[in-house]
């Protein structure tokens, strides 16, 4: 069965994953925050599932070639998931993917069932702070084309380049929506808190693998995690070269920078006041409930 670490892009999934992984994994024995996170705790879809699909290989992603892609992608996830099962062990996995259906030639395709998923740790960001990230994440031209994915209901990535894998974002607030309807084992963890009380967060997230992991933690173990899963050590080691998962920037020459202001993300300087408002009105409702405003 699955847990899912599941998210809008940029919202602070990768760190949930490195904490899951330190408690889990790792003992405290290694200096490399992400020493086999990304093996430990991959991400659903991935390229390593439909490597040897030529849609997949295709260096020339035509219109048609995207939709393919789409198709396939979405009639895949729950025959993946059913494989993926097989074993019926408890398994962590990351996701961006808006959870629902989605319709294709007059029939629906999940994109998960409660045959293959147990539970979700749900995190969130204040969409305000999401801005700045999706720009510099996507390499988008300008606040103005972070603001419009986020509002976008059919937001897609990953149909752009060879060997990336389409992910459903849908809307900011469609995505969580989708994911707060999840019935069972459902804990929401929003980035801010993580921030301000790291501590109180790690000690959430352990009660809650305590339910599918044998784990025993005390405060000394906490406290090391809080200072290994730092956004400042974040930064050290992706400046040292121990971070893997950087995208290409638009010109395919270099990698964007991953962790890229975090704590310095602060939307009342760096956004105009039109994209704050209009933000704010399209998301009231869930900005509301999640106390951003």
């Amino acid at each position: 069965m699955i847990i899912w670490l599941a998210s809008y892009p940029k919202s602070g999934n990768t760190w949930v994953r490195t904490i899951i992984n330190e408690l889990l994994y790792t003992n405290n024995n290694t200096d490399n925050i992400f020493n086999n996170t990304s093996k430990n705790i991959r991400q659903f879809p991935a390229y390593s599932d439909f490597k040897d699909s030529f849609e997949f290989t295709s260096q020339d992603r035509t219109e048609i070639i995207k939709q393919k892609l789409i198709n396939k992608t979405v009639k895949s996830w729950v025959i993946l998931q059913n494989k993926i099962n097989q074993d019926k062990k408890i398994k962590l996995f990351k996701t961006h993917n808006l959870l629902g259906k989605f319709e294709i030639e007059n029939k629906e395709y999940s994109f998960t069932n409660l045959d293959n998923t147990i539970g979700v740790i749900h995190i969130v960001r204040d969409p305000r702070s999401i801005i700045t990230s999706l720009k510099n994440h996507f390499s988008l031209k300008s606040e103005e084309e972070a603001k419009e994915m986020i509002l976008d209901e059919n937001a897609w990535s990953g149909l752009k380049y060879k060997n990336y894998i389409p992910n459903y974002f849908s809307s900011w607030s469609n995505h969580f929506n989708s994911w707060k309807r999840f019935p069972k084992n459902n804990l929401l963890i929003r980035y801010e808190d993580i921030l301000e009380n790291p501590k109180n967060e790690i000690i959430r997230i352990a009660l809650y693998l305590k339910r599918f992991f044998q784990l025993e933690v005390d405060d000394k173990r906490i406290i090391n995690i809080v200072e290994k899963t730092s956004f400042k050590n974040f930064k050290k080691n992706e400046e040292n070269g121990k971070f893997y998962e950087n995208v290409m920037g638009v010109d395919r020459d270099k990698k964007i920078q991953f962790f890229f202001l975090g704590p310095e993300n602060n939307w009342r300087k760096l956004l105009k006041q039109k994209t704050i408002l209009e933000i704010e009105n399209k998301f009231k409702i869930e900005m509301k409930e999640l106390k951003y405003i």
